[in-house]
């Protein structure tokens, strides 16, 4: 089972020589990431047989599934392919594959923030500092004129995984020795600088914006910047959906006061599912579909993987544009693993550390929310502490 995605698409295309190889036939079931989720809860629960390769989401589902002990561990036949590579998965996505110390996913897909940006009003000079960034997108904005510096997502729960990097570059991080520090002094700035440049430089309805109608604004032309997924390069590239095709430029995630530290993530991962009866022909599937060759065969397409080796491939950079392409390998090389608290409640964690961005984008003071917020987080991670140890 697997998500809809540009990846499963590629890979069900070469199903028929992984059939060829294997000697068995295989069925691939893409779903809605909502309809997969639904899917896993229903079929694990029911201790189901009948799926047997898993596309997870490492940092979303696989520590729930973990505790529940429905994913194979995998770390001995990763380790014991010498083949396979492991050490030439990048670093962030090995880490965020451990589950109490086993390797319970392998990633296939990464991701990390890019910096869109208008080269017609900016001469090809995109902002290196975030200070930069809301001076240059504050200076370019006109509101009365439906014309606005930034875009980027201000949903609650939706706009965390963004602005993490934000949190990161100004020296915070979402948990600290296990405990909350969303209330720490760099968390503190980062929402605030959050909040300000949208607020200031955004449009009306930000805090109701997720990636689904953030994009469209930047398509539109009616923004001069915006920051998130560069796995959603290619919608400002289509002729059916852009006006800015011959004007975006792509950089890196900017400097704040700790330097880039956007985060670079594996966005989906392949995992057995621990009631498979055919967990060796899971196996071997992970290993063809996560191959070296595959994974740079994959990203002459234009979809990122998570090894090294195909980053440094030339054949398989040529596929971006070049900007991008080095904006990619810039924000791989100082990503952090990671764009949400990793907890086993994700999306209640992510509803607690959204509000106080909420709150600055709409222009009232923050300091307060953050205090409250970061209560309401600590005693969150107690309870979900409890959780892990039950």
């Amino acid at each position: 089972m697997a998500i809809n995605h540009v990846w499963s698409q590629a890979i069900k295309k070469k199903l028929p020589e992984f059939e060829e190889r294997i000697g068995r036939k295989v069925s691939m079931q893409m779903l809605t990431a909502d309809q997969l989720a639904s899917s896993y809860n229903v079929k694990l629960n029911a201790s189901g047989t009948d799926v047997d390769v898993m596309m997870v989401r490492a940092l979303q589902e696989q520590l729930v599934f973990g505790h529940n002990r429905w994913l194979v561990d995998l770390t001995e036949r990763v380790e014991g392919e010498r083949g396979f590579a492991w050490q030439d998965f990048q670093r962030s996505a090995r880490d965020v594959s451990l589950t109490d110390g086993k390797i319970l996913s392998v990633p296939v897909v990464t991701e990390r923030p890019a910096l869109y940006y208008r080269k017609d009003l900016v001469g090809g000079r995109p902002p290196a500092t975030l200070d930069d960034l809301y001076a240059t997108a504050r200076e370019l904005t006109r509101k009365d004129k439906n014309f606005f510096g930034y875009v980027g997502r201000g949903q609650r729960n939706g706009a965390v995984s963004q602005w993490s990097s934000f949190l990161y570059s100004h020296g915070g991080d979402f948990l600290k020795g296990g405990r909350s520090a969303i209330g720490s002094p760099q968390a503190l700035a980062a929402y605030r600088f959050y909040g300000k440049l949208l607020h200031d430089a955004g449009p009306p309805g930000a805090t109701n914006m997720s990636l689904e109608q953030a994009m469209p604004i930047f398509a539109q032309g009616k923004a001069a910047f915006y920051i998130d997924a560069d796995a959603i390069y290619s919608s400002f590239l289509d002729p059916k959906v852009s006006t800015v095709r011959d004007k975006v430029g792509f950089a890196p995630f900017p400097a704040g006061p700790a330097g880039a530290r956007p985060h670079n993530i594996p966005s989906w991962s392949l995992g057995i599912n621990a009631f498979s009866r055919l967990q060796d022909d899971a196996w071997e599937f992970i290993l063809w579909a996560a191959s070296k060759e595959m994974v740079a065969e994959v990203q002459k397409g234009g979809i990122p993987g998570a090894r090294d080796s195909a980053w440094r491939d030339a054949r398989t950079l040529a596929a971006f544009p070049d900007d991008l392409a080095e904006a990619m390998r810039l924000n791989a090389e100082r990503g952090i693993g990671y764009d949400r608290p990793r907890v086993l409640q994700v999306s209640r964690a992510r509803d607690i550390v959204g509000r106080p961005l909420v709150a600055g984008i709409l222009g009232r003071p923050v300091d307060s929310v953050v205090r409250d917020a970061d209560a309401e987080f600590a005693d969150f991670l107690v309870r979900d502490n409890r959780h892990k140890e039950a």
